[in-house]
């Protein structure tokens, strides 16, 4: 793939197309030709490029994207409204894209508009930035990159996913912890994330004698946090704030659990302030499945009556849209037509989708088995006793990610259209099954996104007054 070597490159090419220009921005004119024989060329080099070139094709990207009228933009209008009771059924699908970026949102993207879907998000986790190798403005580039690659028209929701609380980092230095997250705050906002989910759940304390009791560190610094991104967001299109009452992987939520949470929640927050627009709640499952000592995943059960008991006291006492599901990419595929039966709000998915591309027939075996040589030495620390090669590949290879993110995306086209294709059809299923089709019409009615431009400056002008240090590490 052609990677441009400086910005004047990049124009010249540009203007030599005759099918975009650059008039205040790059308008593109003739939107077939662009997306065959130019667009890879830019997403490419936003990824790859040297510094100055691949934040110029990055803003080239979002400014196609707009001239073609794909707005980055917030869900809440359409969670509030979903709060006031006005539309349900359905539960949203928020996929984290780890790997082969391009391809797997293009998968998505060419997935939901085959059935009238627009109620999908695009995220990535804080942790997932780390091993990813994926920052912000490069991520949201290339989503939207795919996005254009397959015809997408419409609001476009980019979502910073468990922006979460080290519970070591904040026991020795609590502020600089929460700096951190400010900053990626600070980040996350201008490059076009107007969902950003807060976890602190990590410093829920059951030894405490009362619910308000346990919960009230993690109320109080969601609290603070959503205070901090509405102090950053664009006016015109505030952000959904999302919460977490329980770390998934641990006890199962219970609606008491969410009254307390939500009372230490709002005395925090005061008078004044939008609040969270939903709650993420533990269920049963765990962030990539349970693994068996052949690698394989292990059937789990999910309390789906925590959802639905969660999401109704969500809505009728506080106005939100309801309850949000982790950890769910890899359950058994019966279970996904029980999420919008129970009333779930919105479904985060993703380690499935790495797993497809590792274990597709089409995936190189070389390159697998140096993927693998590569964490038995990397991450030998994390071997448990007694746990399995299966297992401990299984547990450890999404830290390959990023130091092999050039040699997953230069794959030959041929390779990465017969994973892209098998992903695609794993969408569409999980699509139907959490019944978005024909969402695209129910997002119109409620999402009025306005010009990236005009509300990132917004947001970049606030940004620059934080002064906060950004933390590259990210988190894990």
């Amino acid at each position: 793939m052609n990677l441009y070597s400086s910005i004047a490159e990049l124009r010249e090419v540009v203007a030599r197309s005759g099918c975009a220009r650059f008039d205040g921005g790059l308008v593109v004119t003739r939107p077939d030709e662009f997306r065959l024989n130019l667009l890879d060329g830019l997403v490419w080099t936003a990824v790859f490029g040297g510094k100055d070139v691949r934040d110029a094709a990055r803003n080239a990207i979002r400014e196609a994207a707009e001239s073609l009228g794909i707005l980055p933009a917030s869900i809440l209008p359409l969670y509030e409204a979903r709060g006031r009771g006005e539309w349900g059924g359905i539960t949203v699908p928020a996929i984290n894209v780890r790997m082969m970026s391009y391809d797997t949102a293009r998968a998505a993207c060419r997935a939901a508009i085959q059935l009238g879907a627009g109620a999908v998000i695009f995220e990535i986790a804080r942790s997932e930035i780390g091993y990813t190798e994926q920052r912000p403005a490069e991520y949201a580039a290339v989503m939207l990159a795919a996005a254009i690659r397959e015809g997408w028209t419409g609001p476009f929701f980019l979502q910073g996913d468990h922006y979460q609380t080290n519970p070591k980092k904040m026991a020795e230095d609590p502020e600089k912890e929460l700096s951190a997250i400010q900053a990626l705050i600070d980040e996350a906002i201008p490059a076009g994330f107007l969902q950003i989910d807060i976890d602190t759940s990590t410093l829920v304390d059951l030894s405490k004698p009362t619910l308000e009791a346990q919960q009230d560190v993690n109320a109080t610094l969601c609290a603070r946090l959503t205070k901090f991104i509405r102090s950053r967001e664009p006016k015109s299109m505030p952000i959904s704030v999302g919460g977490e009452i329980g770390e998934v992987g641990k006890e199962n939520s219970t609606p008491d659990e969410f009254r307390a949470y939500m009372n230490v929640y709002r005395r925090a927050l005061g008078d004044g302030t939008r609040g969270i627009a939903k709650v993420s709640v533990q269920t049963g499952s765990s962030h990539g499945g349970l693994v068996g000592p052949d690698g394989t995943v292990e059937r789990v059960a999910i309390d789906f009556s925590v959802l639905k008991s969660i999401s109704k006291v969500a809505r009728e006492e506080y106005g939100m849209a309801g309850a949000v599901q982790h950890g769910a990419s890899t359950l058994p595929p019966e279970y996904f037509g029980h999420f919008p039966d129970n009333d779930c709000a919105e479904i985060h998915l993703a380690t499935d989708f790495m797993n497809t591309v590792y274990d597709h027939p089409s995936f190189p075996y070389p390159l697998k088995r140096e993927i693998e040589r590569w964490l038995d030495d990397y991450a030998a620390d994390e071997r448990k006793k007694n746990e399995t090669q299966a297992q401990f590949l299984y547990k450890t290879r999404k830290k390959a990610i990023g130091p092999y993110k050039e040699q997953v995306w230069n794959l030959p086209e041929g390779t990465r259209e017969a994973i892209r294709d098998t992903l695609e059809k794993k969408f569409h299923f999980l699509f139907t099954k959490l019944r978005i089709h024909g969402s695209k019409d129910l997002v119109a009615k409620y999402v009025k996104p306005v010009s990236y431009h005009s509300a990132q400056s917004v947001a970049a002008a606030a940004a620059a007054q934080a002064g906060y240090v950004r933390d590259d590490a990210a988190g894990d």
